[in-house]
């Protein structure tokens, strides 16, 4: 290819990487962040129709939750992903499970975005999964912008849930709009960068521009007495630090909104400011050097597995987060892992379970491809490089629990079914090498009971659990090849009914106490005893 074709090659790969904002929701079950979901798609053109979580009919089914499980619990339990495109630009919206029991899906979606935002319950303020969820987009430097939902409810003073979010999550925090009453004397919000009056309709919302927080109309606008007190709020609203787009997008600065998802307002707000500050595609780091978006070659890594979004066809399909240069239909890629080449007939866009194909996708695009179990998470795709991306970890479970089976003829449709599940993440799967029934390891009660739900629903087998005496589960790993490999096999040889292999072949040990860990680490120096491990590759804790 000529230089001036190459030039132009990256220099259009560039341009459409730069419209593109890939970004999570984060936040405490209950929050809201499934109705702000919703809310989004709407103003994105996406849907017709935005309904609660926990709203009557088939036509007010919220269109991220689309499993069974997660309807009648009205929660979300699985990662969604949706694209619309506004005011210009493509966004790809990755909604997140709020449940604690599912922070490992979670950690995971959060490898492949560039921004946040976080929902905080005007009420209740920081809790306690909001906290644990920050710290992963801190660990990461994800820039976050903060929406205050449920306004028009009863809520706390707006000083005290911004200094909360200051002390609690060391975060300099700069109030966008600034609230006018709340609960039902909830009137809107006063837009600080533009000196608007945004106001709660009845038929949604009406902005009226202002001089400035002086200016007289104020008093008409609002109830009495509100006026003042508003002029009160946006003097205090002063203390804090001017938005600076750099400390944003570095993670150290939050700008807030305030309104309600329920009601849609505050969201085309929060949406504007999205557009004007959420970072486009950067520089991703791989193993073997960093990787630029605007780069001809394509690079990519699966980050998510999802099996039977149609029941009817069985089908499995990888979420792909292209990190540089174009990917178009029919594409052949190297999955780096294996060195298989991999077709990618028909890319998809997703809408929830709905899709559509992609003739092309860009980086910060994150697309589906249909396959039958070759990908799995954590899987570098390229047009043939040898480089891998990393931050894709598996944690070790806090649950383990045996697999007893109703009917053992139907033993081997449970192993396909515990393969494909444990392709997605949905547990992790450790089969004895005394040859014992597969124990599964979960973060929390929740991924058993959505387990055994899909068992039953997807593949028609009845399954129940039993306890284990083993409260942690460590990967075992020798410190240098060679020497260690044999120290290795001479470990696991034992006790055979203590140790297993995962999901991917790798060895790992059961231990009933954290004290008989210590004490092996201790008997076996010349061995790694890890917590958590990179996907297909054993990494340091």
């Amino acid at each position: 290819m000529s230089e001036q074709l190459v030039e132009t090659a990256t220099s259009q790969t560039a341009a459409e990487a730069g419209r593109r904002r890939t970004f999570a929701i984060i936040a405490h079950p209950d929050a809201g962040k499934t109705t702000l979901t919703e809310q989004l798609l709407l103003l994105g053109g996406a849907i017709q129709i935005a309904g609660a979580v926990r709203a009557k009919g088939e036509r007010r089914r919220t269109r991220s939750d689309w499993m069974k499980i997660e309807q009648d619990r009205g929660i979300s339990v699985a990662t969604s992903v949706m694209t619309f495109e506004y005011a210009g630009q493509i966004f790809n919206l990755l909604d997140t499970p709020g449940h604690e029991d599912f922070s490992e899906d979670t950690y995971r979606t959060l490898s492949a975005v560039d921004a946040a935002v976080m929902v905080i319950d005007a009420a209740k303020g920081i809790e306690a999964q909001t906290r644990k969820l920050f710290e992963v987009c801190r660990l990461r430097d994800i820039p976050i912008v903060t929406f205050i939902n449920k306004m028009d409810r009863e809520a706390r003073e707006p000083l005290e849930l911004l200094d909360e979010i200051e002390k609690t999550l060391a975060l300099d925090v700069t109030p966008a709009t600034w609230p006018i009453g709340s609960g039902q004397q909830f009137a809107g919000v006063y837009d600080r960068d533009e000196a608007k009056l945004r106001l709660l309709r009845e038929g949604g919302e009406q902005d009226v521009a202002l001089s400035g927080p002086e200016d007289g109309r104020i008093d008409s606008l609002l109830p009495h007495g509100q006026g003042d007190v508003l002029r009160e709020g946006i003097e205090l609203a002063s203390v804090y630090p001017d938005f600076d787009l750099a400390s944003f997008r570095e993670g150290h600065l939050t700008p807030v909104y305030f309104g309600s998802a329920l009601r849609g307002f505050g969201v085309k707000h929060l949406l504007d400011g999205l557009a004007r500050f959420a970072p486009p595609p950067s520089a991703r780091s791989a193993d073997a050097r960093m990787v630029e978006p605007e780069e001809e070659k394509l690079t990519g890594f699966v980050f998510k597995i999802q099996a039977n979004t149609d029941l009817q066809h069985r089908d499995r399909v990888a979420f792909l987060r292209v990190c540089s240069g174009r990917l178009r239909k029919g594409a052949r890629l190297k999955q780096v892992r294996t060195g298989k080449s991999i077709p990618v007939n028909a890319p998809l866009f997703f809408f929830a379970k709905e899709r559509q194909v992609a003739e092309e996708a860009w980086p910060g695009d994150v697309v589906g491809i249909a396959n039958h179990g070759v990908l799995r998470i954590g899987d570098t795709l390229t047009d043939g490089e040898e480089l891998n991306f990393q931050g894709v970890p598996s944690f070790a479970p806090e649950i383990l629990r045996r697999i007893r089976l109703d009917d053992p003829m139907l033993a081997k449709k449970l192993r396909k079914a515990l393969d494909q599940l444990a392709d997605e993440g949905v547990v992790q799967v450790f089969r004895p090498l005394d040859g014992s029934q597969p124990v599964v390891g979960v973060v929390g009660q929740l991924q058993l009971d959505v387990l055994s739900s899909r068992i039953q629903a997807e593949y028609g087998v009845q399954i129940s659990f039993e306890p284990t005496s083993w409260s942690t589960m460590r990967w075992i790993a020798p410190k240098e090849n060679g020497q260690d490999r044999a120290v290795l096999e001479r470990f696991l040889r034992t006790a055979p009914s203590q140790m297993a292999e995962d999901h991917d072949s790798q060895p790992v040990a059961f231990f009933t106490s954290d004290w008989g860990r210590r004490r092996s680490e201790e008997e076996w120096p010349q061995l790694r005893f890890l917590a958590l491990r990179e996907q297909h590759a054993v990494a340091a804790d």
